[in-house]
């Protein structure tokens, strides 16, 4: 239940319907696995995991989500290496050439013909609606999967306007003046990783691992058109991640000290245990998201 990622969008207005409605809103698009012939299916399942039936869990005024992602796993290689046989077959039956236009209409029934027999891989994502802060919060460093996830809350509710928050400074400028004057914020630490990227036309990417990102050598980098684009921090003692210049928070670890709070209903229910884990992580989240946007002067609404 633990969020891996953060990627934050900004609710343009407030909530329009309640934790009931929402449920209510959901059920219609309730995950279905794939049938033999679908190469994907999406759909909402209890956010608490198994176990619980409500497709919502509300506490404190917020909401969580979880989309459930069925996607059938089929290797190009093996469907070049079929296409090619149905080539070859009726090249050498008919004794006539086989166009584009044809090779792609093989393709299309080779992966019809496959798609019953394909794994499946299964994958979830849960996504935090906070009314209050209003923030949505989704554990996804992929755009296109968060997306996917706001499209179908989109398709369930009618409309739900967010927006990725733009803020005064940019963050790799930001970014970069930390390193370079050895100035971070005090709640701050960095953890000895970061990616730099040049900004003019030669486009290189320098990645650290394992240095004092306040070295001479880190330094050198930054010099001229060079950016920091990836940070790896830690925050108040209460969280390590990876920010980048989108403003996404990447690989996020919670501490020892927050994530074992709870450590007295491991033996009870797993789902009140579920519940007041949520109840930590959920604020800690949006507390580091406005502490980071306040960090880089704030949201630019222009």
């Amino acid at each position: 239940m633990w969020f891996k990622n953060l990627r934050a969008y900004r609710m343009t207005r407030g909530l329009e319907f309640s934790a009931e409605q929402l449920e209510d809103k959901l059920a219609s698009r309730g995950f279905k696995p794939c049938t033999p012939a679908q190469p994907l299916s999406v759909g909402w399942v209890p956010a608490l995991g198994e176990g619980a039936e409500m497709l919502v869990h509300a506490a404190d005024g917020r909401m969580m989500l979880c989309l459930r992602r069925e996607e059938k796993i089929l290797p190009p290689s093996v469907v070049r290496d079929l296409v090619k046989e149905r080539v070859e077959a009726i090249e050498a039956q008919q004794g006539r050439k086989v166009y584009r236009k044809e090779k792609l209409s093989l393709k299309d029934e080779v992966v019809q013909d496959c798609m019953p027999r394909a794994f499946s891989r299964h994958a979830e994502l849960r996504l935090i609606i906070d009314p209050k802060a209003r923030w949505v919060l989704v554990d996804s460093s992929s755009a296109s999967r968060a997306e996917e996830a706001l499209n179908l809350l989109r398709e369930c509710v009618g409309s739900f306007p967010v927006l990725l928050p733009q803020t005064a400074h940019a963050p790799a400028a930001a970014m970069t003046s930390w390193l370079a004057n050895s100035s971070l914020p005090e709640d701050l630490q960095a953890r000895e990783e970061c990616e730099l990227r040049d900004m003019g036309e030669q486009a290189a990417v320098i990645r650290c691992k394992g240095l004092d990102l306040y070295s001479d050598e880190v330094r050198q980098h930054l010099q001229g058109t060079t950016q920091v684009v990836r940070l790896a921090l830690g925050w108040n003692e209460q969280l390590q991640f990876v920010l980048g210049d989108d403003l996404c928070l990447r690989r996020i670890k919670f501490s020892d000290a927050l994530v074992k709070e709870n450590d007295e209903l491991m033996d009870e229910d797993r789902l009140a245990r579920f519940d007041a884990d949520f109840a930590l992580m959920a604020p800690t989240l949006t507390a580091i998201q406005d502490r980071l946007i306040s960090l880089f002067g704030g949201e630019d609404n222009a």
